[in-house]
């Protein structure tokens, strides 16, 4: 019996020295560092604060649950303030002396595009949070971006109007990154989908009344007029068509995503058209949609935490963050060159944008079905029906 006893407390010390061990090595695992460059502050904060807040919530809640592969997330978050000089010096600055895993955004495709070939020059994964297709088209073996691309939401919006009968249509976009490439796309696409671009005028960020830009479109004698913007000054143009008496319908980029934009735009907002990812809408979905789940749980976990609307732009920060840590799970490795062969080759992972299938040739993942066709109604984000 006394060598019975011996043996089995000898196999339970040993048990336990084993399990120390681990505990040990799991406590000395370095941790992963990450940079973040979110427009925090200035006029892009509207897309830059509720990611930086998504940050902050998933890494508590990634790090609470023991980390990734054992190896706690330490975020390196930096404010942009919006501005492309300062996130081409913030991204230098996470290169050179933080030797960073990767980078999740910036916010704006302007800036995006301008620290694009500093990460693919050092190797460093890029993932970011803005929205122009140039920035994975051509594809650059270390730039990612997870929102949906441009093109496939112009594609609807022409759908739309295909359905409506509408032809011709004057075109305002804003004068930065994300207005030019989707100013570009828009006129790519029109002659394809039977539509005439009869005006085509750019606007500045930071202008405050766009009534003597859509005079000049009213006087086109347009069907529809496509706003393609993510400043705050899209939130005018409903309240400045119905202002001069431009009666037609209104169409916006995905970066009208954001309820304040709604809610700045008052009744003039109502029968806006646009194609957004699902999160806005995710109580309208089936039970059995694939992304459902996911999109109840983040916005859940956001608005309680919170105590505000969640946006299609925190999503962004989700979705970067997902996939990130999906990649170095599959790579088993921190390996820069490990973790984006795993990334390129990521299937199948459900996010907030939609499900996202990666490529060598599609450094995006996602298709036309990560959109759904939206409108405003009673002041509220609703499914578009025919």
């Amino acid at each position: 019996m006394r060598k019975y006893l011996a043996k089995i407390i000898g196999i339970l010390v040993l048990i336990c020295a084993i399990s120390v061990s681990g505990a040990e090595k799991a406590a000395d695992a370095p941790a992963i560092k990450v940079g973040a460059i979110f427009a925090i502050t200035g006029r892009a904060s509207y897309l830059g604060a509720p990611e930086a807040k998504t940050a902050e919530m998933l890494i508590e809640k990634i790090n609470k649950e023991g980390g990734v592969n054992g190896h706690k997330i330490e975020l390196l978050m930096k404010d942009s303030g919006g501005k492309p000089e300062n996130a081409i010096s913030l991204a230098k600055q996470l290169i050179d002396e933080e030797n960073v895993l990767a980078i999740i955004g910036p916010s704006t495709s302007g800036e995006t595009m301008q620290i694009k070939n500093i990460c693919q020059e050092s190797k460093t994964i890029l993932l970011s949070c803005a929205a122009a297709e140039d920035i994975v088209n051509p594809v650059a073996s270390y730039v990612f971006k997870v929102p949906q691309k441009d093109s496939d939401a112009v594609r609807h919006i022409y759908q739309v109007m295909k359905a409506k009968g509408i032809k011709r249509i004057g075109v305002i976009t804003s004068n930065d990154g994300y207005g030019v490439a989707g100013g570009k796309q828009l006129a790519n696409l029109a002659e394809l989908a039977g539509i005439t671009i009869a005006i085509s005028e750019a606007y500045d960020t930071q202008e405050t009344d766009l009534t003597g830009l859509l005079t000049k479109v009213k006087g086109q004698d347009v069907n529809a007029v496509v706003n393609w913007s993510i400043v705050p000054a899209q939130s005018l143009v409903a309240r400045n068509m119905r202002q001069i008496g431009l009666d037609v319908p209104l169409f916006q980029s995905s970066g009208f995503g954001n309820i304040k934009y709604v809610q700045a735009g008052g009744e003039a907002a109502n029968g806006t058209i646009f194609p957004c990812g699902r999160l806005l809408v995710a109580d309208e979905l089936p039970d059995n949609h694939p992304q459902k789940a996911v999109l109840i749980a983040y916005k859940k976990d956001y608005e309680s935490r919170f105590k505000e609307d969640a946006s299609t732009f925190g999503g962004h920060t989700y979705d970067a963050l997902l996939v990130l840590t999906e990649a170095i799970k599959k790579a088993g490795s921190t390996d820069r060159e490990k973790v984006r062969d795993a990334m390129e080759n990521l299937k199948g992972v459900v996010g907030i944008a939609g499900v996202f299938n990666f490529s060598s040739k599609d450094h995006n993942g996602l298709d036309m079905n990560a959109y759904e066709k939206l409108t405003v109604k009673d002041g509220k984000f609703v499914i578009y029906k025919k």
